[in-house]
């Protein structure tokens, strides 16, 4: 079998016109040069250049094989390169996935945006996934980062998570509700909400938004009534907007909310949701400037009047 170190032997005498000055080149002995170049000739039986007095010419084999020989270095450079990009994660495909109540919109929408500038060769497959779900695809290898709300009932062995910002929850109600019309913007407080239907209600296996409104419900001593139609999904705006009853969002939800659906602050300060980022432990090259670039902005993002507040103790 040729070995590379033969190829760029071969190709580099056809250049220099000599033994001697591809030799200087290479930065090896002429004598060890010319011993590769016959073992070449003895595996393809062939000789490959004639050894005149003056420079080596090459035979008719010699010129067929030439630009194949080139092609195939140029091939192994171009695959090396490639190989070198995806190891140190500038190229490649990101499989993220986000919670129906982590929207594409604000914060999230400009790390990936920041994150795709910076790495041209990177492209991005996004999908929308229960947290749950995320963290059996990280688990099992078919998806590379996870953006979901705390808290994680189950976690899944080999699986990180990493909590990047908090914002404030507010009350969602339907236009026509009491407390839109007698709010006049003072804070809500959750005792207020005692007898109020909500849309989402938590799952006894799962965590996330639906388990900290309960959590912060109970606090206050009741536990959320259901609605007569629930949803933990990005379907409960619809439902909001129908009149089917109330709920607990995050801030940022209003970016994909219909515009008739009314946001009333509470009156605690402490009803926030933290959004995490979840990957597998030792991430890849790829994942990690990804989180790198999340984490930066987080460090970096100034005050911001929504009451958002970002986690600086991320490493």
């Amino acid at each position: 079998m040729l070995s590379i170190r033969q190829l760029r032997y071969f190709v580099e005498i056809a250049d220099s016109g000599s033994f001697s000055a591809a030799a200087e080149h290479l930065f090896v002995a002429q004598s060890a040069l010319s011993r590769q170049i016959k073992d070449m000739e003895t595996q393809l039986q062939t000789p490959l250049f004639e050894r005149t007095a003056r420079q080596p010419r090459l035979t008719a084999a010699g010129e067929a094989f030439l630009p194949r020989a080139r092609n195939l270095l140029h091939e192994l450079t171009k695959a090396s390169d490639m190989a070198t990009q995806v190891g140190s994660g500038q190229l490649g495909t990101l499989r993220l996935s986000h919670s129906s109540t982590v929207p594409m919109s604000g914060w999230l929408l400009g790390n990936i945006s920041a994150y795709l500038d910076q790495y041209t060769g990177v492209s991005m497959d996004i999908v929308k996934l229960s947290s749950e779900a995320q963290l059996e695809e990280l688990a099992e290898g078919r998806l590379d980062v996870g953006l979901l709300r705390l808290p994680v009932l189950r976690q899944r062995e080999g699986v990180q998570i990493v909590p990047l910002y908090s914002e404030r929850l507010l009350l969602a109600v339907p236009p026509n509700h009491r407390l839109a019309v007698d709010n006049s913007g003072r804070g809500v407080d959750l005792a207020q909400l005692k007898d109020e239907a909500f849309i989402s209600i938590p799952h006894p296996q799962r965590g996330g938004l639906s388990y900290l409104s309960a959590e912060l419900c109970m606090r206050q001593g009741f536990f959320p009534k259901a609605a007569r139609v629930v949803s933990r999904k990005t379907t409960q705006l619809q439902l909001i907007q129908a009149g089917f009853g109330i709920a607990l969002l995050p801030e940022s939800m209003q970016d994909i909310a219909p515009p008739d659906i009314r946001f009333l602050p509470l009156a605690d300060p402490d009803c926030q949701s933290t959004v995490a980022l979840a990957c597998r432990q030792n991430p890849t090259a790829l994942v990690e400037r990804f989180i790198k670039t999340c984490t930066v902005h987080c460090r970096s993002e100034p005050a911001r009047d929504s009451g958002a507040t970002f986690n600086s103790s991320v490493d």
